[in-house]
Parts: structure tokens; sequence; C-alpha cells
């Protein structure tokens, strides 16, 4: 016993060592980062938004707790182009990831992310940050435009959007669909077409161990749920619990996701030292009815340019933030700065970003340093934010044939008096209106669009 007293007493002390040189490690300038980005929901989908129906009680919590943001918006009103903002921090215009004839990236596309673009997960990767993609990514099927190529060590997910499957659109009459729904992990696929009602507890666990494996390490996760875009699942114990049928079971599990993800944190004493970002990839997609979600009081949804395709709900928890709702705008083109700020990471300086660093918004509810907002359909800017204003040039309807308008007298409103955009006060100021046409003119002017990625088609 003797002889063994001084080894253990060394392999003790070496332990604890370990495990405060981790803490510092972190403590010091690394945070770890989570973001869960949902698919399609809804600014009006949860509770602590305002929906009379659907039980959130984990969001609630986050949102309690930390900060709910009420002007968060995305990079684009649809799925692909919203991803690549933002991992990119780059508006599509200037990063190819954008469609005017096809929106998003299908599994015909050619192409997708550019290698030459930088992710968040390779930008991590100058902290010795681990990554992780865990759900959807919908960036690109080919080698060169899957996660592991672009910046994450660890991708276990689906390349597409839950109703590119052979057997869900042989469900709605699309017998020849001829392209499946495959799960990959890392770049071999494992899965094909599985079990829907099975993703959501099945990219939560991957995530939960992704967490416990590297808790020791500065780490970056993404958990993009493919719900609740149409086709909504749910697994069998949310199955028939929400008052708003199979679309609030799919948005219940998603809550329940997030105290699963919050509960892991907390018992691995990580929640002082993790920033948890939850928030959606655009609005709610309403022409799929009751099953599509709300945009809540503001108007319409996914794909459209008006506030209920951009502004989305979004939660910030964690022990670094400092609690409160924020109305000023903020967007998912601005989590590239954040992170690179609160990681003490030099941004690069080879290109043009479109966000800003939200970190003294996050840790002391400073002023939002962002104070425009562009409304882009593929290459096509519609309208601007300024403050609290907002100008319309055009409009189109999210879906269908009806050709843009283009207005002869752009429309303005005042988005803290009128959420909805719904009554044009361009006749009260008329000198506001004057300067954000000047605006765009000279914005335009300075910002070349690269060609579209996703409207190349195969030869």
């Amino acid at each position: 016993m003797k002889t063994k007293l001084p080894l253990i007493i060394s392999f003790i002390l070496l332990y604890t060592f370990t495990i405060k040189a981790s803490e510092k490690y972190n403590k010091e300038n690394r945070p770890n980062f989570v973001i869960i980005y949902c698919d399609d929901l809804g600014y009006g989908d949860l509770a602590c938004f305002g929906h009379p129906t659907i039980k959130t009680p984990n969001l609630d919590k986050m949102a309690i707790e930390g900060q709910k943001w009420t002007s968060f918006y995305v990079s684009a009103s649809v799925c692909s182009p919203s991803r690549a903002g933002l991992l990119t921090g780059r508006l599509g215009v200037r990063t190819g990831m954008f469609g005017n004839k096809f929106r998003v990236l299908f599994p015909n596309s050619p192409e997708g992310l550019p290698q030459s673009e930088i992710t968040i997960a390779k930008e991590l990767h100058k902290k010795n940050y681990i990554t992780a993609c865990i759900g959807k990514w919908h960036l690109g099927h080919h080698f060169e435009s899957m996660p592991i190529q672009n910046g994450f060590d660890y991708f276990y997910g689906a390349p597409f959007s839950n109703d590119m499957s052979k057997k869900e659109q042989a469900k709605i009459g699309n017998k020849k669909y001829p392209y499946e729904y495959l799960i990959y992990d890392q770049n071999t696929v494992v899965a094909k077409d599985p079990d829907q009602t099975q993703l959501t507890s099945m990219f939560t666990q991957k995530a939960i161990s992704f967490i416990q494996e590297n808790k020791r390490n500065p780490f970056f996760l993404y958990l993009a749920h493919p719900m609740p875009h149409f086709p909504v699942y749910s697994s069998n114990a949310f199955q028939g619990k929400s008052a708003r049928g199979s679309y609030g079971d799919t948005v219940e599990e998603i809550d329940w996701s997030v105290g699963q993800i919050l509960k892991t944190l907390e018992e691995n004493n990580l929640e002082k030292n993790t920033l948890v970002i939850f928030t959606s990839d655009n609005g709610p997609w309403l022409i799929k009815k009751e099953l599509g979600g709300s945009a809540g009081l503001l108007r319409e949804g996914k794909g459209s340019i008006c506030e209920g395709g951009f502004r989305v709900p979004c939660i910030m928890w964690g022990g670094m933030v400092k609690p409160g709702q924020i109305t000023d705008m903020g967007s998912t083109l601005d989590l590239f700065p954040t992170f690179c700020d609160m990681a003490d990471i030099k941004m690069p300086e080879d290109r043009q970003y479109d966000g800003v660093s939200l970190k003294n918004v996050i840790t002391q509810k400073t002023l939002t340093k962002r104070k425009m907002f562009y409304y882009y359909r593929g290459n096509d800017l519609y309208a601007i934010r300024k403050g609290a204003y907002k100008i319309f040039f055009a409009y189109k309807p999210a879906y269908g044939k009806t050709p843009k308008i283009v207005y002869k007298n752009p429309c303005l409103y005042n988005l803290e008096h009128d959420p909805e955009a719904r009554y044009d006060i361009a006749y009260k100021y008329p000198e506001l209106v004057k300067e954000l046409v000047a605006y765009k003119i000279k914005y335009l002017k300075n910002t070349v669009s690269k060609a579209s990625i996703f409207d190349i088609t195969k030869k």
C-alpha cells in the first residue's frame, strides 16, 4: 500500500491540474457555442412569442433566464441561402448562394457551398475548437460542399429537406421522384429514407453525446433540426399531445430537445461558459396550412420579403448572457463576427462581411451596432430597414407566377408602431423616402452580385 500511495497522490494531483487547466482554458476567452436551428419555425410558434396552444416550457425558461430577441432576422426567407448566411456571415449575393429560378438547392443541383467560403466552423479551428454539424445541412450534397470539407469535425445528418424523399413524395402522388432522403455519418451514407418520427430524438441524442465527449474542449455545436418543415413528424411520446395538432406535436418535441441540451450542459457544469442560441432558418410555410406554422402578428411567411418571411424567433441563453428582452435588430449574419469576437479571433480581412458583433449586447445589454437590414429575393433587393423604418421598393408574393410589382412611389412603414407593415406612411416622410432611395442606389452600386450557384443546371 505504501508503494502505491505516491502513485495515487500523483494521479489525483495530475487529474486535478488537468481539470483546472481545462476550466481555465475555456474561461479565459473560449466559450462554447451551440446553435439550435429549426426549419420553417414561425415567429408566432412558441408560447413565449405568443402562441396560445403550443406549450414550450424549456424555451420559455430560456427566454426568462436569457435574452428574447424580437427583431431578429435571417439573411433570406428560404432555406439554403439562409443557412449559408448564418455559417458564412455573408449575404448570398457575395457568395453566390442564392437563386432566382431555383430558390434552394435540390438533389440534382450540380454545385453547393464554395470551398473558397469560410464557415464559422473553419474560423473557430484557429482557436482549437471541436466542431459538429448535426441534422439538416442543405448547402450542397457533393463531396466538396459537405460539412466535413467545410470546417466541421463531425457530421451526422441529412444534406436536404425532409420532403426531398422518394418515400415522402410518393405519399403525395409523385411516384416518379428518384431521390432518397439520406442520413450521413461523416461522409458515409448510413440510412436511406429513415423513419422520420425518430429524427428529432435521434439528432438530439447525437448532440448530447457530442457535448459529453468534448466537455473538456472548447466546442461549437450546430444542431439543425429538420422540423417543423413539412412533412411534420414527432415520436410516439409526443404524437397527439398538443392542442395545435401534429404541427404542435413536432414543435413541442423540439422544445423537449432544447430541454435535453440545456440539462446536459448543466450536468457537465458547462452552462456558465456556453452560449446557446435558438432560432429558425426562415418564416412559416403558410401554403401548408394547418401543417405549417404561424408568423404571429407579422405579415406573410416563408418565401416572402415581408416581415413574416425574414423575422424569426430568437432566444439566447448562457452564463454570459445578461437577461432581458432585446428589441433592437439582430441577424444570423451577426453570429460569425459575434463568435469570433467572443473567442478572440480576428475576422478575415480578405472579404466583406454583412454582420456585426453582438457580444456587448449579449453580455451587457448595450444597443446593437446593426442599423440596417436588407431584404433580398435571389439577388434582387426588394426592401431595406433602417432603424424603425422599412421601405419597400417592390413586391412579389412568396409563391406563384404573379410578376414582380415595382413601386413608382416606394412604401414606408414604421415597424415599431406597425410590425405587420400594413400602414404606408411614405406621404408623411418624403425626405426619409428620398434618403433611402438614394441610399439603395449607392448601396447597389457598391455591392457586386456573384453569379447564382443555385441556378446552375447540369449540362
